[in-house]
């Protein structure tokens, strides 16, 4: 680590220990209350996987058609969503739906095929990232001025994404017993994509990428190219709300749940869920006391010093020292050596040690003021001190 990145991680440290560690107790408790809104999200949706059914494609016909004021089901009824569709959960092979319409003669042209490799599929993501460089130039600048300033992600990396409507189907062969048309309309949800290129191509510098080295900027030393895919074939869980779109059961995504299309099963993503939900739980109780704790302590010991403060600013000052203060000889200004200076007023001698640091920098005068503050610090130490104590010679 350089010294400009201790110089940075020391001023962190001041910042987040100012005040007895009130700003961390802040920031804490703000990163608990994050974690504890993450928790409800994930319990909820938690719930929402669990109550939802696991049904065979070939059924969702009979149990959309079926009203939900029929279902005795408790579960049925809180699958339902407000939309009206039902939260199913399903599994199934991709396929293309012009397979499912008979629409055979335009079957090529509704499959999509990977430049690359070759295979059939229903969605092709190609993406180009720009490396950049992690040098700091030789100005000494401890961070890249290209990746702090607001650079957007979008210029580091290009995404182009190529879809056809698709299906899920029941089986593997035909006929086939179901199909759900997959809707990826307003879907911000991964999509279980399969890598079948990856390739790193280095960039080679330019007149400009000099003086983009010499001033710290980040410049691209490699261009990442990847394409991934979604065949034909591959099976895959479908977990949204399911509705029929003129007699064809239709499958959406729910915002509400953090899987839509995924490699799971049921079962896996329930799992996943709660190993989620149980470290949001914990994280969230261990970072609330946390917070609650350096909070507490911040807020009784601040208060103590301002109560300490007060009591001082209230109190008369102490004429018998400031009188032997004057009547001491050694105390006023004449002829005393530089060594012996007090710090502050720099014309009488050291008499007074602060405590608990032990340092003999000031007069009396001097002392007794720095006491009187509202945040007494020796004056060479910075550290705080309670009192201080005359110093007299043999």
């Amino acid at each position: 680590m350089s010294s400009h990145d201790q110089a940075a991680a020391v001023a962190l440290a001041h910042l987040a220990l100012a005040c007895d560690g009130a700003v961390l107790g802040v920031t804490l408790a703000i990163v608990a209350v994050q974690t504890w809104l993450k928790f409800r999200r994930s319990s909820r949706a938690l719930a929402r996987i669990q109550s939802a059914p696991a049904v065979r494609i070939s059924d969702l016909r009979s149990l959309l058609a079926s009203p939900d004021t029929d279902s005795p089901d408790a579960a049925s009824a809180a699958a339902a969503d407000s939309h009206g569709g039902k939260l199913v959960v399903v599994r199934g092979r991709v396929d293309t739906k012009s397979a499912v319409d008979g629409n055979w003669i335009s079957l090529k042209d509704k499959l999509l095929f990977s430049n690359e490799s070759g295979e059939g599929a229903v969605v092709i993501q190609r993406t180009q990232t720009c490396l950049y460089n992690e040098w700091r130039g030789l100005f000494g600048w401890t961070f890249d001025l290209h990746s702090l300033f607001a650079k957007s992600w979008k210029e580091h990396e290009s995404t182009s994404l190529r879809t056809v409507p698709f299906v899920l189907i029941e089986g593997g062969y035909w006929p086939r017993a179901g199909y759900v048309v997959v809707n990826l309309d307003d879907s911000i949800h991964h999509l279980p994509l399969t890598t079948v290129y990856h390739q790193l191509r280095p960039v080679h510098a330019s007149p400009y990428t000099i003086f983009q080295a010499i001033f710290g900027h980040g410049y691209p030393v490699g261009l990442l190219d990847e394409e991934k895919i979604l065949p034909i074939g591959k099976e895959i869980t479908a977990v949204g709300t399911c509705s029929l779109q003129g007699g064809v059961p239709e499958i959406k995504s729910c915002k509400e749940l953090p899987y839509f299309l995924s490699d799971m099963t049921k079962d896996q993503m329930e799992g996943d869920l709660g190993i989620r939900t149980n470290v949001l739980f914990w994280s969230g109780i261990v970072l609330g006391t946390l917070s609650f704790g350096i909070l507490g302590y911040s807020i009784v010991r601040n208060w103590c010093r301002w109560k300490e403060w007060r009591r001082q600013r209230q109190q008369p000052p102490q004429q018998p020292s400031d009188a032997t203060a004057e009547s001491n000889p050694d105390d006023e200004s004449g002829d005393v050596p530089d060594g012996e200076l007090c710090v502050i007023c720099l014309t009488r001698r050291r008499r007074s040690a602060f405590v608990p640091c032990g340092h003999l920098v000031c007069c009396p005068r001097c002392a007794l003021s720095v006491e009187r503050d509202s945040n007494p610090k020796c004056p060479v130490c910075r550290q705080n001190i309670r009192t201080s104590v005359r110093i007299y010679g043999s």
